[in-house]
């Protein structure tokens, strides 16, 4: 069995959206990469982007700085 991790997850209103975050983090080398929504958070996309918690401060202001539009960011035991 897969032990679960404590991992950071970035959620989008639509696929768009989704698709934008993934392309810029991809574009600057940041470590992730897309996942389906995990059933405990709702989102109006069934896509998210999922990262190592410990880079939440990271993420934060590199969506500021890239102007990303996400719906939520939540830690989450996958």
């Amino acid at each position: 069995m897969i032990k679960k991790k404590l991992r950071l997850v970035v959620t989008f209103r639509n696929t768009a959206l989704a698709l934008a975050m993934e392309s810029k983090c991809k574009e600057k080398g940041m470590e992730g990469r897309m996942i389906p929504v995990p059933s405990s958070i709702s989102a109006g996309c069934g896509l998210s982007w999922c990262a190592p918690v410990e880079m939440e401060e990271e993420y934060r202001a590199f969506i500021e700085q890239e102007n990303l539009e996400v719906e939520g960011i939540h830690q989450c035991m996958l």
